[in-house]
């Protein structure tokens, strides 16, 4: 099979081309002809500085395709049946072998390129906001970049529970298309001073929870953004950003940050059921993927390097 591998991490241009040997399928698990990878952020972390465990590496959580084989102890899947997976990696290929628990079917009316983008930013914003973030109707959310695949789930998903969403990004092209999709308040993080916006929309209030996949800076001020009992959840750290915080801050106003991480909890019956449930409610139409870019697979390194110029609002797949 063909995927786009690399030998040590670092800039986009690791990455090289090549032939490799095909998966091989466990007996509880499926291997899929790859027909779009939905890029992650993680992806483009783990390719930047993450762990190497083998040479070549074959990067990548997410991507969708037809089964063309179904392990010796696998019942509920058959060959032709088109799925999304997500797993540790491998999904920067033609083929991909995963788990069975880590494919979810999709319904005929969506197509594979939208299936490839949902299990994670879908499956990761929902627990942020509710299984952690304990979100409820009338509640105000601020989301941390907001113009990225979990900050346009979480929009999304927010608004549908009843919430007033606040959201940030860093251009005002991107902020008028979160406008589109519903979100109350804007804030161009780079013009404005995020607090001063904040507290000016909730009336010296603060939010209610924040959901932050940025980090670093970011997130020290997404907890001085938080309210009286409010709450914050951080998953990721698109911002590569690594530092200590005071907390202490906290216990005066009962306030909460929690860590999210949905590869924790992505092979449980709730967590496996509601991916599920997101497919079908994108399917349906209630909720949208938004692709951006489409790039050949041959092009893996322009599509990370795109991704990492932050032009992206949305998805960015590659087509093998």
């Amino acid at each position: 099979m063909k995927a786009a591998v690399y030998y040590a991490t670092g800039a986009p241009d690791v990455f090289k081309y090549e032939d490799v040997p095909d998966p091989e399928c466990h007996p509880r698990g499926i291997v899929l002809d790859v027909e779009a990878v939905s890029i992650e952020g993680g992806d483009v972390l783990n390719r930047a500085g993450g762990m190497l465990p083998n040479t070549p590496h074959i990067v990548g959580y997410q991507a969708a395709g037809t089964i063309v084989e179904v392990g010796s102890e696998v019942t509920d899947r058959k060959v032709g049946q088109r799925v999304a997976t997500s797993s540790g990696d491998g999904s920067h290929a033609s083929k991909r072998s995963v788990p069975v628990r880590g494919s979810w079917l999709l319904p005929d009316n969506l197509s594979t390129e939208e299936g490839a983008c949902i299990p994670v930013p879908f499956g990761t914003a929902d627990d942020c906001l509710f299984e952690f973030g304990h979100l409820q109707a009338g509640e105000t959310v601020l989301v941390q970049g907001g113009a990225g695949g979990v900050g346009l789930a979480a929009i999304q998903l927010a608004k549908r529970a009843g919430a007033t969403v606040i959201a940030t990004a860093s251009s005002q092209a991107k902020l008028d298309f979160l406008q589109q999709l519903g979100v109350d308040h804007c804030i161009n993080y780079v013009e404005a001073d995020l607090l001063e916006e904040v507290m000016r929309i909730t009336d010296n209030k603060g939010v209610n929870l924040v959901v932050d996949p940025v980090g670093g800076e970011v997130l020290q001020n997404s907890i001085r953004a938080i309210g009286y009992r409010g709450r914050v959840v951080t998953v990721g750290n698109a911002g590569r950003e690594v530092r200590k915080f005071d907390i202490s801050s906290l216990m005066g106003g009962n306030q909460s940050i929690t860590g999210v991480f949905l590869g924790a909890e992505i092979a449980t019956d709730r967590a496996y059921n509601m991916i599920q449930s997101h497919i079908e409610s994108i399917a349906r139409g209630e909720l949208k993927v938004i692709i951006d870019k489409q790039f050949p697979l041959s092009d893996a390194a322009a599509a990370h390097a795109y991704i990492e110029s932050r032009q992206a609002i949305g998805r960015v797949l590659l087509i093998p």
